[in-house]
C-alpha cells in the first residue's frame, strides 16, 4: 500500500479520488449486471445527471463551510425556498423568468449573508444557526406560497427557455456548467488568498486570528458562497424536476454533506477536496438511481447515506489521530 501511495500518478491524483472513481464505475457495472434492462445505461445516466446538477451545487457550497470547521444544515430548505418564492412571483405576479432566476440566486445569497453574519460576527454556533435558517426558509416558503406547490414553466411554454441550462436537444449542458463551476470553486479555494484563509480557519482559527487575519470576514465569505450556490442549485432543480413543494428539502442536506465528506473534505475543517466532492456527488446520485431501479423505496438510500457518513467521518478522525 505504501508503494502504491508513493507512485507519482497516485500522488498527483490522490489515492482517495482514484478509489472513489473505481467505486463509481463498479457501482454502475453492478447495477447494470444485476438489473439488466431495468437499468438502461443512457436513461440511467441522464436521470443520474439530473440529480447531480442541483446536488452538486449544494455540495460545492457546503464544502467551503465545512472547510472552515462549520456546518450548514439549511441548504436543502434554502434551495426550496429560493425556487418556491421566485417561482411563485413568476406564476402569480407575472415576473419575467430571467428576473425570477436572479431573484432565486439573491434569496440564496441573503440566507448565506445571514448565516455567515450570525456565525462569524455574532458567534452563534453553526449548528444552531443552520437549524434556525432551515426552519425560517421553510416558513417563508410556506407563507409566501400559501403552502401551495409551485411549477416552473415547461420547455414548450414561453418562459421554458430556462431549461436549456439543463439540456439542449438531449445534450447535458447542465453537467458542463457544473464542471465549470467546480473548476472555479477549486481555483478560489486553492489558488486565492480568500480560499487559503478559509482552509486555514478550519486548521487553526485562533492561530490565523493571532497572525492578524480578519477571520470573521473570511468565515462569513464561506457561508455567502454556500448560500449563492444554493440559489443556483434551485434553478437547476426546477430545470430538471419542474415542481417544488413547501416544507421539503431536508434530505438534500444529508446527501450534499455526504457527497462532500465522502470526497475527502474533513468534518473537522482544514481539508477540502473539490474534485472529491464532484465524484462523491456522482456516487450519491447513482446510488439513488440504482435503489429506485431495484424497486426499493427512497428511504433505503437515506439509511445507506447515513452509514456512509458515519464510516467516512470515523475514518477521517482515525486518520487525524494517527497523524497527531
Amino acid at each position: 500500500m505504501e508503494n502504491l501511495k508513493q507512485n507519482p500518478i497516485v500522488k498527483k491524483l490522490g489515492l482517495n479520488r482514484i478509489l472513489l472513481v473505481c467505486v463509481l464505475i463498479l457501482m454502475f457495472l453492478v447495477f447494470k449486471v444485476v438489473l439488466g434492462n431495468k437499468f438502461p445505461a443512457v436513461d440511467s445516466i441522464r436521470s443520474t445527471l439530473n440529480y447531480v446538477y442541483f446536488l452538486g451545487f449544494l455540495s460545492l457550497g457546503v464544502t467551503f463551510v465545512i472547510a472552515t470547521g462549520g456546518i450548514d444544515f439549511s441548504i436543502g430548505p434554502v434551495m426550496f425556498c429560493c425556487a418556491l418564492v421566485s417561482g411563485y412571483c413568476m406564476t402569480s405576479y407575472k415576473v419575467p423568468c430571467a428576473v425570477a432566476m436572479i431573484l432565486c440566486i439573491l434569496i440564496g445569497l441573503c440566507f448565506g449573508i445571514f448565516n455567515g453574519w450570525m456565525v462569524s460576527y455574532m458567534s452563534v454556533p453553526p449548528f444552531i444557526i443552520s437549524m434556525a435558517s432551515m426552519n425560517i426558509a421553510k416558513g417563508i416558503a410556506s407563507v409566501f406560497t400559501k403552502t401551495q406547490s409551485v411549477s416552473w414553466p415547461a420547455a414548450s411554454e414561453a418562459n421554458g427557455w430556462f431549461r436549456n441550462i439543463v439540456s439542449v436537444n438531449g445534450f447535458p449542458v447542465g453537467i458542463v456548467i457544473f464542471l465549470v463551476m467546480a473548476v472555479i470553486c477549486g481555483i478560489v479555494l486553492y489558488n486565492t488568498k480568500p480560499g487559503r484563509y478559509i482552509l486555514c480557519l478550519g486548521s487553526n482559527k485562533e492561530a490565523v486570528r493571532l497572525s492578524g487575519v480578519n477571520t470573521k470576514k473570511w468565515e462569513m465569505l464561506a457561508y455567502i458562497i454556500c448560500g449563492l450556490l444554493a440559489g443556483l442549485a434551485a434553478i437547476f432543480y426546477v430545470g430538471a424536476y419542474t415542481t417544488v413543494q413547501p416544507g421539503l428539502g431536508d434530505t438534500f442536506n444529508n446527501e450534499a454533506i455526504a457527497g462532500c465528506v465522502m470526497g475527502g473534505t474533513s468534518m473537522t475543517g482544514g481539508v477540502a477536496s473539490i474534485a472529491g466532492t464532484l465524484v462523491g456527488v456522482l456516487i450519491i446520485a447513482l446510488l439513488q438511481e440504482g435503489i429506485l431501479a431495484m424497486g426499493f423505496q427512497i428511504n433505503y438510500q437515506y439509511i445507506i447515506t447515513g452509514i456512509i457518513v458515519l464510516v467516512v467521518v470515523y475514518a477521517d478522525l482515525r486518520s487525524r489521530r494517527r497523524r497527531n
